[in-house]
């Protein structure tokens, strides 16, 4: 059993094949360099081509830049680390005080993201394999709409029977829509699962199409609003943008009704939206979780937080568990302040059309992130320790003893906590540590009651272990061990010490010190309240002066006016950290009722209306709410500042792939979705590095240098804008004028340019095949890449040097959910969706048709100058150029082959083509 304990609850293995890869690396990085020599030793005299010289100077900085951009790639792709928890030790060890868990769902609009999507999301976190009296709930609704609400309160009652139905029959995925539509109908071979299938599904049905019929009236009826209080709250709603603060908690995990079908438990279930006023700025995203961190701390409390979006249901009933085995390793749980798990979809493509799973970033980078200190927040499927997000610092003062918080739930035997007691009061415990039975009475036992049946305190016998050749150390020995044996037994957070000779004259006295420790203000700076020490048996006039009153009257009070009194060993009372060396930092104020919030037994009305305080638009006024607590504000991906200000106060993050995918959202279904994803992820990021929050500055000394160069790519994906413009353009353009840009196919300078575009690409393919991608889906990825980078991070940079100069706001966009049948349908098709005008489109089809106009043109004076050698020269730039016109097919079609809805505007084609033209005769002329 002991080497049972000491097994860790996750093991970390490294990546095979990296010697094969620093090779690789390695001969890339001399290819560069060659490259480099190759552009300064033949950069154009200044008395030549003008137009060449200018090219050149460009295509060297492009390349610098692609260069700079591939090496701080590699930090994450050096090392990279995998993990795997062990879910049995953790159920074995801490079944019965597992922490709370409080689930946070994220919805803002219920026409794109549609309510019936939003509580199939809801009920898959509430049917976790985890006790449900220590799982909470809580929906926060930003676009405050009562036709969410409604649904949730459909969901409130469906889960009676769909968590039972889960629980019997252990099903996955337990998204009932999820699970209906990828799971066949049942055989009789297991006769109770065809019926409760079939009445499950029934009433889901129904459910659903009450939700979906309301939702598409837009409105709820006056018989449904008389069903429940929670409707009256939208008659102060103004608009989405205008109306208080609604809290309904629509299940109560703390009422014994609470129950399912079968009498079990139901998770605590919340409904928030928080309030809004057009002259207050309501942070978007990172504004609602911080509503959500306060709003749960009052009524649930769960030390640990995970955050899902509303369209990415859970895929696996034991993810909590998972995270679990992190948070509550023996070893290194202490210093984990988040665990990330990858972002998952369920509907995309055999090939994944817009390239927007990201499978190699999952699979490769953020596992070497995780090597280097922790992969970023990436805003959902995150389990976070809730002090983290309250702005905690690390230390190791903080380090926390997840039994400790749940004592009173263990129910070890008396016996059993005994023998287990011995060893911390035996002679050798202390050797190589910091530190300088008998359970007579067990309160946790119902029997141990007085004569009139009340509950008698716990009492217990101690005598510390002794031999002659170990030092005892006196009293400090005798303090020490009881206070190693009491944490083992009640840890109670306060502790009194007495002499044997001083009984105790106040039976208020222990209220007395609680007032100070419990002080709202100043309680949590206080480590012990000392009480005079008065005898019984004094004379009348103090014969031998013993009674030191005048220290006791005078003195003591003065040495508490300048800092404190001394402690003087008896009739003091102690907060128990500070005993076990905890120093004193603002990050470890302690609330108490937080530690005894489940004793709390306000009613569901009353939490709700004090909630609404916590959810207001003037709460986080003058505070550091948006700043050093809860997520920050100021930046369109609040989540990665927030996971680097995390990192930055000294905790580890860890990145986790279960062989069974943790979640599974919805991409996009249209290229411009798809864009303008990628637009707001990439102005962020470029807003971070261009801030006090880059990670080389902000993380300089607070985290490992790899891992401040493992931010980089992303935080640099918009500035790759400007250098892919001038590759996609410019070569193309020289074609024309016969402008070499590139060194002659005979010519050995060639090398290090085929070797480092194959090798390269080669490596990419490699990578994305052993990520289950395929070679197809490989090739689509490239092609999104390009169009990212030359629109969705373009205007992602203008947006970002702008915001920079104040000329615009900061906005946030959220990415529809939804899409009509015809689009649904393409997209399942593998065929690229346009359909509407757009600035990106503008861009994209102009350079789709600027490299067709150069690849046709160069083609043809290659069929008719076949003798011509001073086209050996610009064969690189025509292979160059031939690739992005095979990359553009998809757009072609969509330009003049298509003639469905989904195909390129013509005013886009008409524009597209005018603007290929005239850069062609202008690099002609």
């Amino acid at each position: 059993m002991g080497k049972e304990r000491n097994l860790p609850l996750f093991e970390t293995k490294v990546a095979k094949g990296r010697n094969l890869f620093r090779c690789y690396a390695a001969s890339v990085f001399v290819g560069i360099i060659f490259i480099c020599v190759y552009r300064a030793i033949h950069f154009p005299a200044a008395n030549g081509q003008v137009l060449r010289r200018w090219a050149w100077m460009g295509l060297f900085l492009s390349e610098l830049w692609f260069s700079l951009y591939w090496f701080v790639s590699q930090f994450s792709r050096w090392n990279p680390i995998y993990r795997y928890t062990f879910k049995d030790r953790l159920s074995q060890r801490y079944e019965k005080v597992l922490p709370g868990v409080d689930v946070f769902v994220c919805t803002a609009d219920p026409t794109i993201e549609p309510p019936i999507m939003v509580i199939n999301t809801v009920l898959s976190v509430m049917a976790y394999n985890y006790p449900s009296h220590k799982l909470s709930v809580y929906l926060s609704d930003d676009g405050g709409s009562d036709l969410t609400f409604y649904a949730l309160l459909e969901a409130s009652c469906f889960s009676e029977l769909w968590l039972p139905f889960c629980r019997k029959f252990k099903i996955e995925p337990r998204s009932p829509a999820a699970y209906f539509s990828s799971t066949p109908q049942p055989n009789d071979c297991n006769p109770p699962m065809p019926l409760d299938w079939f009445s499950v599904k029934k009433a889901y049905e129904d459910m659903e199409n009450r939700i979906e019929t309301t939702t598409r009236l837009g409105r709820i009826s006056e018989e449904i609003r008389k069903e429940h209080k929670g409707f009256l709250e939208w008659e102060y709603v103004a608009t989405r943008q205008n109306h208080p603060s609604i809290v309904q908690i629509l299940i109560d995990g703390r009422d014994g009704k609470a129950v399912d079908v079968e009498g079990q438990p139901l998770p605590t279930l919340v409904y928030l939206a928080r309030e809004k006023r057009p002259q207050y700025h309501h942070n978007f995203k990172a504004g609602a979780m911080n509503s959500l961190i306060r709003v749960s701390s009052k009524i649930s409390n769960g030390s640990i937080i995970l955050n899902v979006d509303c369209d990415m249901y859970s895929n696996n009933s034991e993810i909590v568990r998972d995270a679990l085995c992190f948070f509550m390793d023996e070893e290194k749980g202490h210093e984990i302040a988040y665990v990330q798990f990858p972002q998952n979809y369920s509907n995309l493509t055999r090939n994944d059309l817009y390239g927007t799973d990201m499978r190699v970033i999952e699979t490769v980078e953020f596992p070497g992130m995780d090597a280097c200190g922790g992969p970023c927040y990436v805003g959902s499927g995150c389990f976070h320790r809730r002090e983290t997000l309250c702005g905690m610092k690390y230390s190791k003062e903080c380090e926390r003893g997840w039994k400790r918080e749940y004592d009173r739930e263990n129910r070890e035997s008396a016996s059993v906590l005994e023998e287990s007691c011995k060893v911390l009061a035996s002679c050798t415990y202390e050797e190589n540590t910091q530190w300088g039975k008998e359970i007579l009475i067990d309160g946790r036992d119902g029997k141990a009651v007085d004569v009139e049946g009340q509950p008698l305190p716990t009492l217990v016998y101690l005598a510390r272990e002794k031999r002659p050749q170990y030092h005892h150390n006196f009293k400090a020995g005798a303090m020490n061990s009881l206070i190693r044996v009491s944490s083992k037994i009640s840890n109670g957070s306060i502790i009194l010490n007495v002499d044997c000779d001083m009984y105790s004259n106040n039976s208020e006295i222990v209220r007395d010190a609680l007032c100070f420790f419990m002080d709202e203000e100043k309680g949590h700076e206080i480590a012990y309240v000392q009480f005079p020490q008065n005898y019984s048996n004094l004379t009348r006039n103090d014969l031998y002066g013993t009674d030191t009153r005048v220290i006791e009257t005078v003195e003591f009070p003065g040495m508490d006016a300048c800092g404190g009194p001394c402690y003087v060993g008896s009739g003091c009372f102690h907060r128990r950290e500070t005993l076990c060396g905890m120093k004193y930092s603002k990050e470890c104020e302690r609330g108490w009722k937080r530690e005894y919030d489940r004793e709390n037994r306000e009613s569901a009305s009353v939490l709700e209306e004090s909630c609404k305080v916590l959810a207001s638009c003037t709460y986080e006024e003058n505070t550091q709410w948006g700043k050093e607590m809860g997520l920050k504000y100021g930046c369109a991906v609040e989540d990665i500042i927030t996971g680097l200000s995390i990192q930055c106060r000294g905790w580890k993050s860890i990145y986790c792939r279960p062989e069974r995918n943790g979640f599974l959202g919805v991409v996009p279904t249209t290229l411009l979705q798809s864009l303008v994803q990628h637009k707001r992820w990439s102005e962020g990021q470029f807003q971070i590095f261009l801030s006090r929050h880059c990670p080389f500055v902000y993380g300089h000394k607070k985290i490992p240098l790899n891992l401040q160069f493992s931010y980089s790519p992303y935080s640099l994906w918009a500035s790759t804008c400007l250098a892919t413009l001038y590759y996609v353009t410019v070569p193309p353009l020289c074609l024309l004028g016969r402008v070499s840009l590139f060194p002659e196919i005979s010519s050995l300078w060639i090398l290090p340019f085929a070797y480092v575009v194959v090798a390269m690409y080669s490596y990419s393919l490699g990578e994305f095949l052993c990520s289950d991608g395929t070679i197809q889906g490989w090739w689509n990825e490239q092609r999104a890449w390009v169009y990212r980078r030359t629109t969705s991070y373009l205007f992602a940079f203008l947006d970002t040097i702008l915001k920079l100069l104040g000329f615009v706001e900061l906005s946030f966009v959220i990415t529809a959910k939804v899409s009509d049948e015809d689009v649904s349908r393409r997209y399942e098709q593998e065929v690229m969706e346009f359909g509407s005008p757009s600035p990106m489109f503008t861009i994209l089809a102009t350079l789709a048709m600027l490299n067709l106009f150069c690849f046709v043109w160069s083609v043809q004076r290659v069929v008719v100058d076949v003798q011509d050698r001073a086209l050996e020269s610009l064969a690189l730039q025509i292979i160059l150029c031939g690739v992005l016109v095979l990359i553009n097919l998809p757009l072609y079609q969509g330009l003049f082959f298509r003639k469905d809805k989904g195909a390129m505007p013509t005013s886009v084609t008409y524009k597209s083509v005018t603007l290929a033209l005239l850069a062609c005769a202008i690099a002609l002329y």
